[in-house]
């Protein structure tokens, strides 16, 4: 084995110190081993090379141990760093071979006889694998039951080979040098020690290394040198994990944080997101109200859907946020976890942990521009979405509804319930009588869509033309006169008309005409404006039949305005 360069040493003083003086000194050292060989020793490293570590065990000659123990481990070792040995002998260059057990291997039958009363531990080297188990040196050959090797295959059985380990003599029977030993049951017993130790050792805040020692469903166990620790699955990132292998896998070495420890039922909580800043502490800076932002839908619940804008920040679109269209009964209707979405931030809540979103809002507000998409007076066509004992509801555009009042029906008769004329699905037509964006209401009319008699009288006449007409009742102003059925007029009193003569107010009183015969005389004179026969100086009076002529007519308002003829 080759041995590290130590330094050189000084020259000594002394330069009578004999032959025979040295051959005492080896002899006192050898002495010495063989006195103190198997008890506990402290060594100090003081050289490394490439297969070994020189340690300084306190005797006059170093002691080494194969580089490859630290390695297998997976430690690393400094010159001055100190750990507790036991000399097991020399080796052909006369160091010391140490061993890091703290136990000795028995040197002939009666140290094993008191190992084996003693149920003490003792160190041995497997030798080679065997029918049934497994050949080792415990000073003398003893044999070790496969099953009680502490190895779980074959495979771990050959790695053992040539390997330092500590057993428990099983069996011992001089005579017949019938020696049986047992790994497994020091290995369990030093890990119930260990664990016992690491308990003690580990605290609740802790950041710790392990490795990951299982997979399940709901998490990860952590082994953290001796003692295991669950890693939940909604431990492991601030985002949703669905399973620990996507994220994990079978020794990692990985970083956690000691959540909580159970001391009763021995079980230690770990978590991994807790070692990262919360993505909510900077709510505020990456996110604003109004703000349009995408995320995937994560879940789909009865009042709506989860949306994860980032790892470990979930937005939740409520049901009355989904559509300007319709009112939507169920979330999944319209959304689908996995999905990717566009929506609107509405409110934000970083101490509870909560953001709004919308997505009718990102499809922008369809009431917006009503004002200039449809005008009062303008006549609007869509299908009846709903009907209600007061009205039926249409449809004008994608969110956008009005409403027809079951009085706006029908100009020709009373309707009880719009459900006896009109029905769901059924394309209308309906004029625009009222907009109200802020309160988003549309009043529709279907009746004011029907023509009347006095729009057909306006339409069949003009400004300047000659009508007949009976006065219906005058004020100190204005005097109202029927042109027809239904068709009414106002006429201004002037000085002249309203002179009311003597004679014709007695002759209206005595002579009372017959309004039947006046009736068809003005059915036959409505169309042509043919005079009627009163003298002009005649005061308007009710029931007069007089010629007058159109000064105004108003289609948009329906007016018609008359002066006498």
């Amino acid at each position: 084995m080759p041995i590290p360069n130590l330094p050189e040493s000084q020259p000594n003083s002394e330069v009578d110190e004999s032959f025979d003086d040295l051959l005492s000194q080896y002899e006192k050292s050898h002495a010495r081993s063989a006195e103190d060989g198997g008890k506990q020793l402290q060594g100090t490293v003081i050289a490394i090379s490439a297969e070994s570590v020189l340690l300084d065990i306190g005797f006059k000659v170093e002691g080494v141990l194969p580089l490859k123990l630290f390695q297998d481990a997976g430690e690393t070792v400094h010159p001055g760093d100190t750990f507790p040995v036991s000399a097991q002998g020399r080796n052909e260059e006369g160091y010391y071979t140490l061993s890091r057990f703290k136990v000795a291997q028995p040197k002939d039958w009666t140290s094993l006889e008191r190992a084996f009363a003693d149920k003490s531990t003792i160190a041995g080297t497997v030798t080679a694998v065997v029918k049934g188990g497994l050949n080792v040196d415990v000073g003398v050959r003893a044999f070790m039951p496969a099953s009680r090797s502490g190895a779980h295959d074959a495979a771990e059985m050959e790695k053992l080979v040539g390997q330092e380990i500590r057993c428990r003599i099983l069996k011992l029977e001089v005579e017949e040098e019938d020696v049986v030993v047992d790994r497994r049951v020091v290995m369990e017993e030093e890990a119930v020690s260990t664990k016992e130790r690491r308990y003690a050792e580990v605290k609740e805040g802790d950041t710790v290394r392990g490795e990951v020692r299982s997979l399940t469903d709901y998490g990860a166990f952590v082994d953290l040198g001796g003692v295991d620790g669950l890693l939940h699955v909604s431990d492991i990132a601030w985002g949703r994990v669905n399973k620990p292998a996507d994220v994990l896998s079978l020794g990692q070495q990985i970083e956690v944080k000691i959540l909580k420890i159970d001391t009763e039922k021995r079980r230690i909580a770990l978590g991994m997101k807790q070692l990262q800043p919360h993505p909510w502490d900077s709510l505020a800076e990456k996110y604003k109200t109004g703000e349009r932002v995408r995320g995937t839908v994560t879940r789909v619940v009865e009042f709506g859907a989860f949306v994860e804008l980032e790892p470990g920040i979930e937005g939740l679109i409520h049901l009355s946020e989904m559509s300007w269209a319709k009112k939507v009964r169920k979330a999944g209707d319209l959304l689908k976890p996995g999905e990717t979405v566009e929506a609107v931030v509405l409110a934000m809540n970083a101490d509870e942990r909560r953001i709004s979103l919308g997505l009718k809002q990102a499809l922008g507000d369809p009431w917006a521009d009503v004002a200039q998409r449809f005008a009062v007076g303008s006549v609007v066509e869509g299908p009846i979405t709903s009907i209600t004992k007061f009205g039926a509801f249409v449809q004008l555009s994608e969110g956008v509804e009005g409403m027809i009042h079951v009085s706006e029906i029908s100009a020709e008769k009373h309707i009880q319930h719009p459900q006896d004329v009109l029905k769901l699905g059924q394309t209308v037509k309906a004029q625009v009588l009222e907009i109200d964006p802020v309160k988003r209401q549309f009043r529709l009319s279907i009746k004011q869509m029907i023509p009347t008699s006095l729009e057909e009288y306006i339409a069949e006449h003009k400004e300047g033309d000659p009508v007949t007409g009976r006065v219906l009742d005058t004020s100190n102003e204005r005097a109202r006169v029927e042109l027809g059925e239904g068709i009414q007029a106002m006429c201004r009193m002037t000085a002249e008309s309203s002179a009311a003569s003597p004679l014709h107010a007695e002759s209206l009183s005595e002579s009372k005409p017959d309004l039947s015969s006046l009736s068809a005389m003005l059915k036959a004179r409505w169309k042509d404006g043919a005079p009627s026969r009163v003298s002009k100086p005649e005061a308007l009076q009710a029931g007069q039949i007089r010629s007058f002529r159109i000064a105004k007519l108003d289609a948009a308002s329906k007016q018609i305005e008359l002066q006498l003829a």
